[in-house]
């Protein structure tokens, strides 16, 4: 049964309880019903167990779930009363992490800026679709980097969620960035009457008050961390040079930083290379978005300062008929980023699974995972990157990542071994999220 399902009923009870007692009658049945599913115990008895902060494999091992947590751990457990969950012909881990995503985005959204073209409550209802999406192919947590003028769409998702209305993945938002005029995420091509009319991608901050205040507005509407732009995006890369935009100082880093820091919150940074992504880890971001272009420099501050880092590299792919020259170019990003992905997995950089998925297709995180391996990561490693090094981003290494007593019910199942076969992810079977089963295939 949907979740849509569900839901119309109760809906249709609330508002007709005045005149349909026996309504009222259902409804407390209902409200019982789910009170006793949530205390309910789940036992999961899996073929293999990922040890994700280990990185080693069990085999025949059970877990213990009693609402949205984990309470027990090992070999033959036994309850009288939980639901039995056979997994024992599947490799059982943590739900994976996604650290960089845009629920409120479609791959369209760079030709058809969605600010101009769609209603808020229409992209409200695509980032609920999309969340699904993502939800269903693995991943229990994203990390939302970004709404993109969504009207805080993607604080709208997560509530919701986190309120039951909804099963999704948890989310974790920034609601609106921050950005320079005339840098990424502020729309070119419109006549100037228009562009001063039209509400930009991001919230466009050109002084250290302006940008205070940003992160204060942010913060009062909900939002978990702040992003900026350090750097432009492709359309402000030289093609001669592949130097790109630096957009923020280090002191115009600094003054946000040290804002958001005030009301607990970390920020993370939109930065391809070059000065504007030294400038964005030597003030102090907590992680570093995307990076094509970074070099050694670069790479020893981030290990200096424990600065995360999304590489987010598929979506740089050429789109389908792209002409000629767009090909030379990004096949030239392509070779840059790898390079830096290949030097920051020899320097100890601390990498972070992230898609960007929106920029691609929803539920399609697997391409990114089989990216990593490409380019010379190991399996295991990439599921490290998408658990544990994800839980540490989020700062929620006592409750995400790892199949542990305590942690919460986050769990995915799939056949084969995905520590050796990284393609085992394109396939999900199993999905519980906070406890919840979402997929059993």
């Amino acid at each position: 049964m949907s979740e849509l399902s569900i839901l119309t009923p109760l809906a249709q009870i609330k508002e007709n309880k005045m005149n349909h007692p026996k309504l009222l009658i259902l409804l407390s049945v209902l409200l019982l019903t789910t009170f006793a599913v949530q205390g309910q115990q789940i036992l999961i008895r899996a073929g293999r167990l990922i040890d994700t902060n280990q990185k080693t494999v069990k085999k025949n091992v059970d877990i213990l779930v009693e609402g949205n947590r984990i309470i027990k751990v090992g070999k033959n457990l036994e309850s009288a009363s939980a639901s039995i969950i056979d997994l024992s012909n599947k490799t059982v881990l943590p739900g994976l992490i996604d650290g960089h995503t845009h629920i409120c985005l479609t791959p369209d959204y760079s030709s058809n800026p969605p600010v101009l073209y769609k209603t808020n409550t229409y992209r409200t209802m695509e980032a609920f679709k999309a969340a699904k999406q993502i939800l269903m192919s693995g991943f229990t947590t994203i990390r939302d980097v970004d709404n993109e003028g969504a009207d805080m769409a993607d604080i709208a998702v997560r509530d919701a969620i986190n309120k039951g209305m909804f099963f999704g993945p948890r989310i974790f938002v920034s609601g609106w960035a921050i950005s320079i005029t005339g840098g990424h995420m502020n729309l070119t091509g419109l006549r100037p009457f228009i562009d001063k009319k039209v509400e930009q991608l991001a919230i466009i901050a050109d002084n250290p008050n302006d940008m205070v205040a940003a992160i204060r507005d942010q913060r009062k509407s909900g939002v978990d961390f702040i992003k900026i732009y350090a750097t432009g995006t492709l359309r402000h890369i030289n093609r001669e040079t592949m130097e790109s935009l630096s957009q923020l100082s280090i002191e115009e880093v600094e003054v946000m930083v040290n804002e958001a820091r005030r009301w607990g919150m970390d920020v993370a940074a939109h930065a391809y290379g070059g000065s504007g992504a030294y400038n964005a880890v030597k003030g102090g971001v907590h992680s570093l978005e995307h990076g094509l272009f970074l070099d050694d420099k670069i790479l020893a501050l981030m290990v200096k300062n424990g600065t995360f880092w999304c590489p987010t590299m598929t979506v740089y792919l050429p789109d389908e008929g792209a002409s000629k020259a767009d090909i030379r170019f990004h096949n030239r990003i392509l070779a840059e980023h790898k390079k830096s992905f290949r030097r920051a997995m020899k320097k100890g950089v601390k990498i972070v699974f992230g898609t960007d998925i929106g920029s691609m297709p929803h539920g399609e995180g697997w391409r990114e995972m089989e990216r990593m391996v490409n380019y010379g990561m190991l399996p295991m490693d990439v599921i490290y990157s998408a658990t544990v090094m994800g839980a540490k981003l989020l700062r929620k290494t006592d409750e995400l990542g790892q199949i542990k007593e305590g942690y919460f019910a986050d769990i995915i199942a799939v056949d084969g071994n995905p520590d050796e076969n990284i393609k085992a992810f394109r396939s999900i079977d199993f999905v519980m999220v906070n406890g919840n089963i979402a997929k059993n295939d």
